[in-house]
């Protein structure tokens, strides 16, 4: 038996988003900028996963564009409200300390062309205070950008509050909300956001295609020039048979949420549970609550994540030491260091993240096999105690 507890990374692609991508592949392949029968059939494929992916997260159609995933979604709404923005002299720009690469790699990027850029730091629980960007924020901020759930921790932020405050100065509010998209509902107007990104392979879509949701109004220059697609907001003919996919799988998550929510929050916290009680020298990492259901970090003492993650893979079992975009490195977690967890908590954690296909069985198999697993590494080490 091979187990996959590593969804927060990549999904295996839905049997709805596999169809929609291989009958568009085979039988809508006109290009959607055509104005003749095939490519105003692969046009109406488009608009049918533009209004799929809009009323996941509670948007209207036209505010939908679609890019080629979360990453150049964030790249999207940092770099186009910086274009846009400074000709206000608006030219202060606010994170969190939490964000995903796809933001922080960018900021630096903005930083170096002159913008000022401050992160919010955040405490042990790995949540953002409102009081903190109440501090940081002041009438030359052009964007404040904190994304809606983590992805090594799996903590939601307060983000009608944190919006509300940007909104009161005047500056537009993204959030990334690539790890809640199908995961926990998303009202882009209870939220109160001017900018979400979505990705849809997060949530059984396919890789390579995501969103940015523009809030009608919202000024966001172009960061890709050329041809007059999605409105003249990003050119290039659009990858008609992943946006299918997109479609077909957010129309999937929006009809299983609440029941699928239940049942991963379920498993999660029985495996949770399971680990530090029969486990010594284990912490969950972050808070408990606010999370997306199916994701947990949780600390080993005495043990490095890396030869943790090996292990179990040895077991079959697929666990993540952090941000896949990040894996590879011998970084300890940007996250757990900002939340100013000791060096080593940040060196023996791994995140345990499920999803669609995981059963009772394989949690059981899981707690079975984790103890002797890691009293193993801890004997191997000479850590044992």
């Amino acid at each position: 038996m091979r187990i996959y507890f590593d969804h927060n990374a990549t999904t295996p692609v839905d049997s709805a988003a596999v169809e929609a991508v291989t009958r568009v592949l085979t039988g809508s392949f006109g290009n959607a900028s055509s104005v003749h029968h095939f490519g105003q059939q692969a046009k109406a494929v488009i608009d049918d996963a533009r209004t799929a992916v809009a009323t996941l997260i509670g948007a209207e159609p036209s505010e939908i564009v679609f890019t080629s995933g979360g990453t150049e979604a964030d790249n999207f709404a940092l770099r186009g409200v910086a274009e846009a923005m400074e000709p206000t002299g608006r030219k202060h720009l606010i994170a969190s300390t939490i964000e995903h690469e796809a933001i922080l790699t960018t900021l630096k990027a903005l930083a170096r062309r002159g913008w000022k850029v401050t992160l919010l730091p955040v405490d042990a629980t790995g949540v953002v205070s409102p009081d903190a960007l109440r501090s940081a924020i002041d009438d030359s901020t052009a964007l404040v950008s904190i994304m809606h759930a983590n992805n090594e921790i799996g903590t939601v932020q307060p983000i009608a509050a944190l919006a509300r405050i940007a909104r009161e100065r005047g500056a537009v509010f993204h959030t990334d909300a690539v790890q809640s998209a199908g995961k926990i509902p998303i009202d882009v107007r209870t939220l109160g956001v001017d900018l979400l990104s979505i990705s849809a392979h997060k949530f059984y879509g396919p890789k390579g295609i995501g969103a940015l949701w523009i809030r009608r109004g919202t000024r966001v220059a172009s960061i890709l020039t050329g041809g007059k697609h999605e409105r003249n907001r990003r050119a290039g003919t659009e990858n008609v048979p992943a946006i299918a996919g997109f479609g077909a799988a957010a129309q999937v998550a929006l009809k299983k949420l609440p029941s699928e929510s239940r049942r991963l929050a379920a498993l999660r916290d029985r495996l949770e549970t399971s680990i530090l009680e029969n486990i010594r020298g284990t912490a969950v990492n972050g808070t408990r609550d606010p999370r997306v259901p199916n994701t947990t970090n949780i600390s080993f003492e005495n043990i490095e994540a890396e030869s943790l993650l090996i292990a179990l893979d040895l077991e079959g079992i697929a666990v993540s030491t952090g941000s896949a975009c990040s894996s590879g490195t011998l970084e300890p977690s940007h996250v757990l260091r900002a939340m100013g967890l000791p060096t080593h908590r940040t060196q023996n954690s791994i995140r345990i993240s499920l999803g669609a296909g995981n059963t009772d069985a394989e949690v059981d198999e899981f707690l079975r096999k984790m103890p002797a697993v890691v009293e193993k590494l801890r004997t191997v080490t000479g850590m044992r105690r």
